[in-house]
Order: structure tokens, then sequence, then C-alpha cells
């Protein structure tokens, strides 16, 4: 369970105040905010990635708010990937790992049963130049999820994909879920991701999150007032 509470935070003229969120263990929630509302913001926050200004973030329990983006126990999956330019897919996967001191043949196990998760078992030596946008999103994910972490986050990973990835990227999102349970926060500003995937829904708005029910989300694109969900 992630537990988001009093959160403030600051940068320049942009703040949020009072921040209250939680999710529960295994649910894969959705945070939709408009560009600028501080979604990313507050996804970076809980991932150690921006400071805040006051409040606490507990990750089953334990309070994260002070402890390194790595100590956290956190996936992340930036808009763009970030993967390294000069590492191979399977030294991608690898990394976090290693990182962890895990032995040679526990990565080895754990890089082949993220491939065939992910279907990504003919890329693993090819590098970020030889992949498309949907096969670098799929990797950024089997890197995040690498070392089994409590928390999967996820900023926009749709944002820059053509339909025909989105629509791959979503099997696979759909896939991860059905077999392997996490706990995730995936941020963006689709009704239709949302509906989607999201188990539970959140709206932040004016530096306040929401609960947001499917069916009143449905008649808002139904409506017209937002993108109509894929599929």
């Amino acid at each position: 369970m992630i537990e988001i509470e009093k959160l403030h935070l600051r940068q320049g003229d942009f703040r949020l105040s009072d921040v209250n969120l939680t999710i529960e263990t295994g649910t894969y929630a959705v945070l939709m905010g408009k560009t600028g509302s501080g979604k990313t913001s507050l996804l970076e926050a809980v991932c150690g990635l921006r400071s805040i200004a006051g409040g606490s973030i507990r990750l089953h329990g334990r309070e994260i708010s002070s402890a390194k983006p790595g100590a956290r126990g956190i996936g992340y999956v930036p808009q763009d990937g970030a993967l390294f330019p000069t590492m191979t897919v399977e030294a991608q996967l690898a990394f976090p790992l290693r990182l962890r001191n895990w032995s040679r043949q526990r990565i080895r196990d754990r890089i082949e049963a993220l491939a065939a998760l992910l279907q990504i078992e003919p890329l693993l030596r090819r590098k970020p130049d030889r992949l498309s946008g949907g096969e670098k999103q799929r990797v950024a994910l089997g890197r995040a999820l690498s070392f089994e972490p409590s928390l999967l986050c996820l900023d926009e990973p749709m944002a820059s994909l053509d339909e025909e990835t989105k629509e791959s990227l979503y099997q696979g999102l759909q896939q991860l879920r059905n077999q392997v349970a996490v706990t995730a926060l995936h941020v963006t500003h689709s009704s239709g991701e949302a509906l989607r995937l999201g188990d539970r829904i959140f709206r932040l708005e004016q530096g306040s999150v929401q609960t947001m029910a499917p069916e009143a989300l449905q008649k808002i694109t139904a409506n017209g007032a937002g993108p109509k969900p894929p599929g």
C-alpha cells in the first residue's frame, strides 16, 4: 500500500498543497490531470526525484519521504523510457540487479522471465537505436520491474506512441496485470487510457486528488469532453 498524506510540493510559482492519496496493494491506479496540473511532479515526489516541502509518503507502512530513490523499492518508467544508449536490452534489464548485488544465475533467470513476460526475447542483443518506440517502452517497463519493486510508477508511457504501438503496449500492460500482482501508479491525461487500465481512477485538479468513478468518466468521454477509449 502507498499512502500519501498532506503532501506539500513547491517549485517556483507552482505548488501542490495538502495532497492525500492511498493506493491499496495490488491495485493498478491511474492518476489523471491536465497538462500543468502537477501529476508528473507528484509522481516524481513519490519516486524521490523531487523534494517535498511537507507531508509524508509511506510504502507498506515504511516512511520513505527522505529515502534516496534507489532505496524506496519503486520501479519508475519515465515518459521517454530513458534507456542507456550504449547498453543492450539484456544489459538494461540487468543493470538494477547488479546494483543490488544479485548473483549471475539469479540475474539470468530474472531476465529470462521478464523477456518472456514482455515478449522481448528477440530484442535482448539489440541497443536502443535498433528498437521501435513501443519496444523501448517495453524494455523500460522490464527494467523498472526487474528487481520486483513494491510499487511501479509510470509517467505518460503512451504519450509519444502511434495508435498501433499503443495497442501493443496496452496488451503488454494488461498481460502484466494478469500475471503479476503489481501495485502501480500510472499518470496520464487520457481518459481512454484510464478506463482501459485502471482498477481505480483519480483526478488531480487544482491541487486536490479526487476519486473518479469509471461510470462518470465514461459519461464525460461519451459527451465529447475527453478522448474516447480505444477499442
